[in-house]
């Protein structure tokens, strides 16, 4: 199926459905009126004579019930209560006409009422015979007055919200007024001796207390207008002296063998109800005639809203056909230009492009597609495709760059760690053929086992960027404390660093060596790049998340910016071409990938002393609880310090034992030396042979195994061995001459930050 197509039918589906829900909103709307057209019509020649008629029952109840009981009631008066019954009954019957009513209800009430209503003349001659009782004849009326006031509950059909709901309100109203006229019956059928049987007695308490409700729910679901006016009946004088009568007569009456005596006071009734019946009659004929006024005008508003509703769809449906046309022709031809760009690219552009780059040469930009940052899907789809064309160029451009970089990243480590490994043999070799047991030799001895680790490290770091993992010879948990010995036994200037293990846990060995690694290079860092003479503080603690190590120093000060792209290096593995341009520094890279194969979390921050402080959260499932350790003899403890030569405070000299150390460390204790667990590899170590490193160096590679290892600590010379005098607390052994020397180390290291935070800058 054609664009086109599916365009046409994209406009002509919704239209077709527009135009279905237009006719048939507009069909129920017309419907609705219509319905309403016909309750107003019913309203009017039924519902006005059925008040009426309801109205003229009520009177002539209360009369008949007064003549009856031997109230003084002149026969005129009765006579004109009952013509003026006949009339409303006479204009009823005339005017009603039940087909026109739709609910079958209403219907069926005012069917009810008119076979009652045949009945209204032989109940008349009872009541002049006296015939039969007098409730009977009471009840006669109160039962036609029902039957007309539930004719109005059904009368509508129409579902309409506001209209139900003052219809309802009407329909109470008419109730309310029926129980009040009930209490003038019932008072009536006293007669002059003020006696009521028990049972009426009952049934007006009821009356009163319905009206009472009825009235006090009624009210707040009038209009504003209909409140005012019916406060002011409730606020009458005459409708206080109905209340009042009320109270008399349930509080006041008396009972007597034949039911109760009323008080005095119901003679007062009379004169009052005239006045409060005529004034709610009255506002009930005004709620029914608003009532019908508000169906027409709502029967009015539905029929403007069908033909607003048919002009609007018409010139909706206009309007979407002329859109439909206008952007069908527009999309298509927008299409075309497109898929013409598009063939273009990728079978003439896009192939040559990408040779060149295979051959190493530059690529023009305006050879490509651009971006043009149009809104529309068409002009999205053209940009997507411009961007979906650059990022491949780009892909195979950093390929490229990633190869070139490898090459130079390679290049560099192979270098460094020659140069270390070179300077390492020929110290050793030196010391070791040329002076033997000399002590005078400990600082080169120091210098050449520092080169040694840092030898190491570097081709670690190798390792770990190239996707390959470092020896792990540990089989056993070490303590935090030996770690943080052991990861600071790694640099070079070793001494200057404070460990502080603030718990006593373990970690578990496979983990070891990747951990001690990661904090030997960010130890590394923090001793470079801060001043000789600064300390540099490691502590470890628990917290939540698992194991917490911080370290901190006293460097220079650092941008936010430059944090956040160090922090950046470390959590995210970069490509060979960045390496290559920080080939020479790459710990916060190692860092990195140490910490993404631990599953831990480190961060770059500024320190409350100014420098850097860096944490290293472990998870907590590479800890473990620390065995139980049998206590250390007495002839393995560690031995006293001694003071030391004005040599060993120089730079690169031997230190004296870190703060920190606890007896009972499992590492090997040397009075002066720094304690450092060797990393045992796979193969075994084999021993010195001079002149081995001339060979290897020179190409002779056949002629001898694998270079071999040292085994810590047993060419140590026995003055080393040997405890030292404890040094006086509070004296200072450096010479004028190891002062100088230290602050040229420390105007050499400044110089080096500067220089290097000016190469990051630029």
């Amino acid at each position: 199926m054609r664009l086109r197509t599916l365009l046409v039918w994209l406009a002509v589906v919704p239209t077709v459905a527009m135009g279905i829900q237009v006719f048939i909103s507009s069909n129920r709307l017309l419907q609705e009126s219509q319905h309403l057209r016909e309750d107003v019509v019913a309203g009017r020649q039924t519902g006005m004579p059925l008040y009426q008629l309801m109205i003229k029952l009520q009177s002539e109840r209360a009369v008949t019930a007064a003549w009856w009981s031997g109230n003084p009631v002149p026969g005129a008066d009765l006579r004109g209560h009952r013509a003026d019954t006949d009339r409303a009954v006479a204009a009823f019957l005339k005017s009603s006409d039940p087909g026109q009513v739709h609910s079958d209800l209403a219907r069926q009430h005012l069917q009810e009422v008119k076979r009652r209503l045949t009945d209204l003349g032989a109940q008349r001659e009872r009541a002049d015979a006296r015939h039969g009782s007098l409730d009977s004849a009471v009840d006669y009326y109160t039962g036609v007055i029902n039957e007309t006031i539930r004719s109005y509950e059904d009368f509508s059909h129409v579902d309409d919200g506001g209209l139900t709901h003052q219809r309802t309100s009407l329909v109470s109203l008419f109730s309310a007024s029926e129980v009040v006229a009930r209490e003038d019956a019932i008072l009536a059928m006293s007669g002059p001796s003020r006696k009521l049987t028990s049972l009426r007695f009952g049934e007006f308490i009821e009356a009163v207390g319905a009206s009472d409700y009825l009235y006090d729910t009624i009210a707040p679901d009038l209009s504003a207008g209909d409140q005012q006016a019916l406060r002011r009946i409730l606020a009458s004088n005459a409708w206080k002296t109905k209340s009042r009568i009320e109270k008399a007569v349930i509080s006041g009456h008396r009972d007597i063998p034949s039911g109760v005596e009323l008080p005095s006071d119901v003679r007062e009734w009379r004169a009052a109800d005239d006045t409060f019946s005529t004034q709610l009659n009255t506002f009930n004929e005004s709620g029914l005639r608003e009532l019908l006024a508000h169906a027409d005008d709502r029967a009015a508003q539905l029929e403007g809203q069908v033909a607003l509703l048919v002009v609007a769809s018409g010139a909706a449906l206009l309007l979407v056909v002329a859109v439909v046309v206008f952007t069908t022709r527009s999309v298509l031809r927008r299409l075309r230009d497109l898929h013409s760009r598009t063939v273009t690219v990728a079978e003439e552009t896009l192939p040559d492009v990408v040779a060149r780059l295979q051959r190493g040469q530059a690529v023009d930009a305006d050879a490509l597609p651009q971006p043009k940052g149009q809104q529309d899907e068409v002009g999205r789809i053209s940009d997507a495709f411009a961007r979906v064309v650059a990022v491949s160029i780009e892909g195979h451009r950093k390929l490229a760059d990633e190869r070139q970089g490898f090459s130079m990243f390679a290049s560099g480590m192979a270098s460094r760690t020659g140069n270390l490994v070179s300077r390492q043999l020929a110290v050793t070799e030196h010391l070791q053929d040329t002076f033997g047991q000399n002590e005078e030799l400990l600082a080169d001895l120091m210098r050449s086992d520092q080169l040694t680790v840092g030898m190491r490290r570097q081709i670690e770091n190798l390792l770990i960027l190239a996707g390959g993992e470092i020896p792990d010879p540990h089989t056993e948990p070490m303590r935090i404390a030996d770690l943080l010995r052991e990861a600071a036994a790694e640099v070079e200037d070793f001494r200057r660093i404070d460990r502080h293990a603030m718990d006593e846990i373990s970690v578990e060995p496979r983990v070891l060596s990747q951990l001690s690694h990661l904090l030997a290079e960010l130890l590394d860092n923090a001793t470079r790049f801060s001043p000789p003479a600064s300390r540099v503080d490691i502590r470890s603690e628990l917290v939540a998340d698992g194991l917490c190590i911080e370290i901190e120093d006293r460097g220079p000060r650092v941008t936010a910016e430059r944090y956040e792209e160090m922090n950046g290096r470390l959590h995210s593995a970069p490509p060979y071409s960045v390496l290559a341009e920080n080939a020479h520094r790459l710990g916060l890279f190692v860092v990195g990938h140490l910490a993404d194969q631990l599953g831990a979390k480190v961060t770059l921050r500024r320190s409350a002393f100014g420098g850097t402080s860096a944490v290293v959260i472990v998870p907590g499932e590479h800890l473990v609880e620390t065995p139980d350790r049998r206590p250390v003899p007495e002839s393995a403890k560690e031995p006293a310090p001694v003071r030391q030569s004005a040599e060993e405070h120089r730079p690169g000299s031997v230190p004296q034992q870190a703060s920190g150390d606890r007896a009972g460390d499992s590492a090997p204790i040397v009075s002066g030396l720094p304690r450092r667990r060797r990393k045992e590899q796979v193969r075994v170590a084999r021993p010195v042979v001079p002149g081995a490193a001339a060979r290897e160096s020179s190409g002779d590679v056949s002629a001898r195994p694998a270079l071999p290892e040292r085994v810590p600590q047993t060419h140590m010379a026995q003055q080393l061995r040997e405890p030292r005098a404890a040094e006086p607390v509070g004296q200072d052994a450096a010479t004028p001459e190891e002062v100088a020397d230290a602050w040229a180390d420390y105007e050499d290291s400044t110089r080096q930050v500067e220089l290097e935070l000016r190469q990051d800058q630029s």
